[in-house]
């Protein structure tokens, strides 16, 4: 998860701090939103991203309360642009294209950010 972090922090001119903070949402929002059986799967093959999950199942608000939640951590259309593609090629070098895909395909709005 360290190399995404920092792979994130460089693509969006971001500290790594905000990164990791952006990484969380994404991968709460995934925990709360996607089917069990889907976003389990995914997130077990993402290398510290189980951890992410812990005790941050807050929120919600669908694809917006998510969007809002990246704003509010200071990234604006371009770096969530940026932080939702960059998340997206790590599980898929991670997992697979067809884990992420279940993810993605089950998650109404999702397909417009990755």
């Amino acid at each position: 998860m360290d190399e995404l972090i920092s792979k994130i922090a460089a693509e969006a001119g971001i500290d790594p701090a905000v990164a990791r903070r952006a990484v969380a949402i994404i991968v709460n929002f995934l925990a709360r939103e996607a089917p069990a059986d889907a976003v389990n799967g995914l997130i077990d093959k993402l290398p510290g991203a189980r951890a992410l999950v812990s005790g941050q199942l807050g929120g919600g608000g669908g694809i917006m309360g998510a969007f809002n939640d990246l704003t509010a951590v200071g990234l604006d259309m371009g770096g969530v642009q940026t932080v939702a593609r960059q998340f997206v090629a790590y599980a898929r070098a991670e997992a697979g294209d067809q884990a992420v895909n279940a993810v993605v395909d089950a998650v109404p709005g999702l397909s417009q950010f990755v």
